[in-house]
């Protein structure tokens, strides 16, 4: 079991468009990119710290979240703008082509990312992407981001997470919404939260992938479901877009963070599915 992952991480940061990107390097080898979207680099660190063992492994805090500063923080994070980021990341480091894991909306970036520059990945696993334009429900899940965002903004914090998690599908009873989300809190957390509710979540929700361009693209797409998320928005959406690119999902351990919960799990699930690739 692998500890203090972070420890061993090289911090280093690259100067973008409009942005300077907080990223870290782990091991060596061929290379493996984790990325989220709002979640940062630490959240990915302890399964790029077993994924070290054998490779070089990027890991970055999305544009505005954490340590990634915006020249004008009011600008949105959209799955382009990210998957550029992506793309200057991958040419700075020198060792692609890359296995590209993305995670929710990080998967977003992913699958836009293999849009723009197939060129630097051959692989993209995206885990449960929020592609809510593929479903037939289409417009009832934008009605309910709209409310969610706009209770977001009113100061209702609490009464936009328990709008979120029931269209996401995901129970969480009210005192723990209240334990999690209410009294005093992270200040980088409230800031990054308050970033995704309000220059975010519509981008990358929102985002209609080019199904024909990910079909013909070099690089292979595969998409990832939780073990422990059927039924969920985030399963019915990742399905979705299994059905369109005419592929079979890929099943992980745990839910829609099982990366999180289950490092270990999910890394040896990972080590198969990019050996068969």
């Amino acid at each position: 079991m692998l500890t203090n992952a972070t420890d061993a991480a090289d911090a280093r940061s690259l100067k973008v468009p409009d942005a300077r990107l907080h990223y870290e390097l782990r091991g060596q080898g061929p290379l493996v990119v984790l990325v989220g979207a709002p979640m940062d680099a630490a959240a990915f660190a302890p399964l790029a710290g077993l994924l070290a063992a054998d490779h070089t492994v990027l890991t970055t805090d999305p544009r505005g979240i954490n340590r990634s500063r915006l020249d004008d923080p009011e600008q949105d994070s959209t799955p382009q703008l990210r998957a550029d980021d992506l793309s200057r990341l991958i040419a700075h480091v020198d060792a692609g082509p890359a296995v590209v894991v993305g995670s929710s909306g990080g998967a977003v970036s992913a699958l836009a990312l293999a849009q723009a520059h197939p060129e630097l990945v051959h692989t993209v696993i995206a885990h449960e992407p929020p592609l809510i334009e593929l479903l037939e429900d289409r417009e009832q899940l934008r009605a309910g981001t709209e409310e969610t965002v706009a209770a977001y903004l009113a100061d209702g914090v609490i009464g936009a997470w328990k709008k979120f998690f029931a269209q996401a599908g995901i129970f969480m009873p009210e005192p723990v919404v209240e334990q999690m989300f209410g009294g005093a809190r992270d200040a980088q957390q409230v800031a990054d939260e308050r970033r995704w509710f309000a220059h975010e979540m519509r981008a990358s929700t929102y985002w209609r992938p080019d199904l024909a361009a990910l079909r013909r693209a070099a690089c292979r797409i595969m998409v990832g479901i939780g073990e422990d998320s059927t039924g969920q928005l985030c399963d019915r959406t990742a399905r979705a877009l299994a059905r369109a690119l005419d592929t079979q999902p890929a099943a992980f351990p745990g839910g829609h963070t099982g990366f999180v919960d289950n490092p270990d799990a999910f890394a040896s699930c990972l080590r198969t599915v990019m050996h068969d690739s």
